[in-house]
């Protein structure tokens, strides 16, 4: 069975950037609603003792279509929202170290500018969806956008996404209300970056 990342932060540890009641409502409601689904349509799949990286590969082979509709929207959800609220710290590291910070600085030039690609992508996001931050098994860097609760697993062969930045309302609409942009810039300080690094870290080969 698949379960919620358990959060090392209290739901009010990341305030004043994001709130309590964003949290609870966020995590505790909207993320374990579909983390519930997900169990649901592995069921009804008969996939139990796949892993989430196995289903979304498969999803093809899903015969119903509404089990696979139900398979790739609430696994999304289940996967996405695992890695965006476990990157979280209420004393975040501020700045990648090691591997990973070459590999921006060779990249996008600078932390600073992977920021703003990661903003500008997030902004740009029509309606709901995310920004990714992924990378490949040979540790190159990328920046993509996901619909809905689509993920890089699903869209493309060979990346690994290792940052999530959730873009749906209900991620940020209780305290930013329509200011997407100020989320956006709350969220990278309450961003773990070493929790990042060790992401990139066990992904490249």
């Amino acid at each position: 069975m698949f379960e919620q990342v358990k959060l090392d932060y209290a739901a009010d540890g990341l305030e004043p950037y994001i709130d309590r009641l964003t949290v609870e409502t966020h995590y505790g409601k909207h993320h374990a609603a579909y983390t519930k689904a997900f169990n649901d349509a592995v069921a009804a799949a008969g996939l139990e003792g796949k892993s989430t990286w196995e289903i979304f590969k498969g999803l093809a082979d899903v015969v119903d279509p509404a089990v696979r509709k139900a398979l790739r929207n609430n696994g999304g959800g289940y996967f996405n929202h695992n890695l965006y609220f476990e990157n979280f710290s209420a004393s975040p590291a501020k700045a990648p170290t090691g591997a990973l910070a070459a590999a921006i600085d060779k990249t996008f030039g600078s932390l600073d500018a992977l920021k703003a690609e990661l903003k500008k992508t997030a902004l740009g996001q029509f309606g709901s969806g995310w920004a990714w931050l992924n990378t490949d098994a040979a540790g190159n860097l990328s920046v993509t956008a996901s619909a809905n609760q689509d993920n890089p697993i699903m869209d493309a062969d060979g990346l690994t996404p290792i940052l999530a930045l959730d873009v749906w309302e209900h991620a940020y609409y209780l305290n930013y209300k329509n200011l997407r942009a100020s989320y956006i810039d709350a969220y990278f300080e309450v961003l773990d970056w070493a929790k990042v690094s060790a992401k990139y870290d066990a992904a490249v080969k």
